[in-house]
């Protein structure tokens, strides 16, 4: 039958390596293979991003904005590790860091005297039965008057640990915290005022760049104490506060609306809560 015999050829053809439907297979297969490198190449020629090797997205600089002091006119771009000012949110090691200043500035003085602290004889002040009053002891119990304190306070250290690496972690958490809500100026050069100016000129800066009372107080951060611009600045506890760079803590970065701080004291402070950032090498352990 010659239907059969078409049939028994095709299938022959399809099952042999030379045949020629595997060959328009081959053929199609090649065909796609370079049409999507075509289009991969053009894709790559149009977008030069991917043509090129970019910055790894962790390894781009975060871009800050300085400002000249008392004009805060724009003075130049700054850039700084995202390890410095973006870090993540860490609402755990802020409040670690806090508490530890806290506990630090704890004096731990307060003292009271016991029953033998007091001064004062051991002996019984009335026999214990034959009297009908009520059993006494010494003079210095606790519930006659002059008598010693029960469970009184004494002199103790309320400092605690904290790891350097943290500490410095937290430091840095709250000048991205700062920086992320643009609470965060940076001024170029040092904050100053002309040496026959009042407390009034830094009251209308204040208010020009939108720092009055409404919008909360702010702080001043500078890098040296200038006894002048103190003195003028506290006479302003309403609108700001100002603290020079050893003085600062954790605690102050958060506790006002806003920071105004000297490049050079931010930089000396990212420098020295980098702990965490430096890689040492291994030591090697001898047995």
């Amino acid at each position: 039958m010659p239907g059969s015999e078409v049939l028994r050829s095709l299938r022959l053809l399809s099952r042999s390596s030379g045949g020629l439907l595997s060959g328009s297979e081959n053929v199609t297969r090649r065909t796609l293979t370079r049409s999507m490198a075509t289009e991969a190449q053009a894709n790559a020629s149009s977008n030069p991003d991917l043509a090129s090797p970019s910055v790894a997205p962790w390894d781009r600089p975060v871009s800050v904005m300085t400002y000249n002091f008392p004009s805060m006119e724009p003075a130049r771009l700054t850039e700084y590790s995202q390890k410095h000012l973006q870090m993540p949110m860490r609402k755990d090691l802020l409040h670690r860091a806090i508490v530890y200043e806290g506990d630090m500035t704890r004096q731990g003085t307060a003292s009271t005297k016991w029953r033998d602290d007091v001064h004062g004889s051991f002996k019984k002040l009335i026999k214990q039965k034959g009297s009908g009053r009520a059993r006494v002891g010494d003079k210095k119990s606790p519930i006659r008057r002059g008598g010693g304190v029960a469970f009184g306070p004494h002199p103790r250290d309320f400092s605690t640990d904290l790891p350097a690496k943290v500490y410095d972690k937290a430091w840095r958490t709250a000048l991205s915290y700062r920086y992320s809500r643009g609470e965060l100026i940076v001024i170029d050069n040092t904050i100053s005022l002309p040496t026959e100016s009042t407390p009034f000129l830094m009251e209308r800066i204040l208010k020009a760049n939108g720092w009055s009372t409404k919008q909360g107080r702010s702080t001043f951060i500078t890098e040296k104490v200038d006894e002048e611009l103190f003195d003028k600045v506290s006479k302003l506890q309403r609108y700001a506060n100002i603290m020079d760079r050893s003085d600062v803590d954790v605690k102050n970065l958060l506790e006002t609306s806003r920071l105004i701080i000297e490049k050079a004291a931010l930089d000396k402070m990212l420098k020295e809560h980098s702990l965490d950032l430096i890689s040492r090498p291994a030591k090697a352990l001898y047995l």
